[in-house]
C-alpha cells in the first residue's frame, strides 16, 4: 500500500464528489475513496478491479491464483454500482460457473473493472471469507 492510499475516514453521510470513486467493502464496512483511474497498478488482477483496489488499500480479499482468473476465491457479489463496471468477459463467465452460489451480482473481484467514477457496494460472501492463510489476519472483520 502506498503512502498516498493510507486510510483516511470517508464521510459516507454525503455522496462521492465529481471525478471520485468511492467503494465500500462489506461485512467490513471499510469504505475508500480516491480520484477515479489513480491507483497504482501491481499487478493485482486487472488495473482498477475491485482486487487491486483491495490490494492497494490493504484490505483482505483472497486470491489464491495471484488475481489472474484461475480460481473464485475472489468472487464477490455487487450490491450497487454495477452499471459503471467492465462486462463480464468469456473466461471470466466461465469459471464463475465453478464458484458455490452464483447470483445475478456475481463477479470476480480480479476481474471486475471499475470503468467510471462513481460509488461501489461490494460484499465479499461469508462462506467465502477465508482468513486463515500465511500472511494473512486469522480472524474476520470486526473480530
Amino acid at each position: 500500500m502506498s503512502e498516498a492510499n493510507s486510510t483516511i475516514e470517508v464521510d459516507t453521510s454525503k455522496p462521492a464528489e465529481e471525478g471520485m470513486v468511492r467503494v465500500t467493502f462489506m461485512p467490513e464496512g471499510r469504505t475508500v475513496e480516491f480520484p477515479f483511474d489513480t491507483l497504482p497498478y501491481e499487478g493485482h488482477g486487472q488495473p482498477m478491479s475491485f482486487l487491486d483496489v483491495a490490494e492497494n488499500y490493504n484490505i483482505f480479499l483472497d486470491h489464491a491464483c495471484g488475481g489472474v482468473c484461475a480460481c473464485t476465491t475472489c468472487h464477490i457479489h455487487v450490491r450497487e454500482g454495477a452499471q459503471g463496471l467492465s462486462e463480464p468477459e468469456d473466461l471470466e463467465l466461465d469459471r464463475m460457473e465453478t464458484a458455490a452460489d452464483v447470483q445475478l451480482n456475481s463477479r470476480l473481484g480480479c476481474q471486475a473493472v471499475i470503468e467510471k467514477p462513481g460509488t461501489y457496494v461490494v460484499e465479499i460472501p461469508k462462506w467465502n471469507r477465508n482468513y486463515v492463510q500465511e500472511g494473512k489476519p486469522s480472524h474476520g472483520p470486526g473480530s
